[in-house]
């Protein structure tokens, strides 16, 4: 946490100073996903609009595709330092923080509605964790309901195993080692390198991310689970964020919140139509059978169990709360 705190400051230092001499603090913001992926286009509204809210103080240019920084390094980039800004997948660092995989809790919120309710519920102790790991959050926008990419058809737990899966996270390495598959970790930007070469030919996701990739050139089967529905957020150093006026705070606020608010509803627009485009690319797109969501169910109630283990007592708090709307 020192070099964290040591490293922000030096570079808290020099935004203030740009912020006070009049001129522009220009912040490079590195992204995970795709250029055209809906996350990063929020992301580039988002910059628009704290550059309009700021009257030019900042100056946000987003960095997409992990084309700055691959997107396991992206967060410790920002503690560090390195950029002030930046956006990851939360629960990829519940390993680190086991808090941090709220959002991947199997079956407990699988709309939208639900999905918006659980953040309501967990914010002050996330928002708590991260305070912890030197970092803000300014806002999060949730993933599609997650479902199982393959490339045959999949009944049950017994077409599964020995199949080498793509994990990003603890949450689907568990998924993968319950039903008999084999986790390797993928980023996405490096997805279809691994499906194309045999590392992976499985894996757990929106279909955003089967659009975004083409999985169809290797995958031949999507089936709906619905899962959970992941969130993505926009981070800022710490030391960054608390030199700041008040009134850049307040300005960048109301464009974190105004682009929290348009990339949920981007996401949702778009769930369906990335169904729609899977299949007229060839795949077939259908519901879990019956005996595979079971078998789902079963292993994400004993997932929920061990996390309210690990994630302790606020995690309990973060159910109850949601549990109690």
């Amino acid at each position: 946490m020192a070099n964290f705190l040591k490293a922000g400051i030096a570079l808290a230092l020099t935004t203030t100073a740009a912020i006070a001499d009049g001129h522009a603090q220009n912040w490079d913001m590195p992204m995970a996903y795709a250029a055209t992926n809906y996350h990063s286009e929020q992301g580039v509204i988002f910059a628009d609009r704290v550059r309009e809210y700021t009257d030019g103080a900042i100056n946000i240019t987003v960095h997409p595709g992990g084309s700055l920084f691959g997107g396991g390094d992206i967060k410790r980039a920002v503690q560090t330092g390195q950029v002030p800004i930046g956006e990851r997948f939360m629960s990829a660092h519940a390993n680190e923080a086991p808090l941090l995989g709220w959002d991947n809790l199997p079956f407990i919120a699988t709309s939208y509605a639900d999905n918006a309710k659980l953040w309501d519920a967990a914010r002050d102790s996330v928002n708590a964790q991260l305070a912890d790991l030197n970092l803000v959050a300014l806002y999060t926008c949730p993933w599609p309901g997650q479902g199982f990419y393959f490339n045959k058809e999949v009944a049950s737990s017994a077409d599964t195993q020995g199949i080498k899966f793509r994990s990003y996270n603890s949450a689907t390495a568990t998924f993968a080692q319950e039903l008999g598959m084999i986790p390797v970790q993928i980023e996405a930007a490096e997805l279809s390198q691994a499906l194309a070469t045999g590392v992976a030919s499985s894996f757990i996701s929106s279909g955003s991310t089967g659009y975004d990739r083409k999985v169809w050139e290797h995958l031949s089967h999507y089936y709906k689970v619905n899962a959970w529905l992941p969130r993505n957020y926009v981070m800022v150093n710490t030391q960054v964020w608390d030199e700041l006026d008040d009134a850049t705070k307040s300005a960048i606020q109301k464009a974190a919140d105004e682009t929290a608010a348009s990339c949920a509803a981007k996401s949702e627009d778009l769930a369906n139509f990335y169904f729609e485009e899977l299949e007229k690319n060839g795949m077939t797109v259908e519901n879990a059978s019956p005996e595979f969501l079971k078998e789902l169910e079963t292993i994400g109630e004993k997932m929920t169990k061990e996390w309210l283990v690990n994630a302790g007592d606020s995690g309990q708090a973060i159910i109850d709360a949601y549990n109690a709307n």
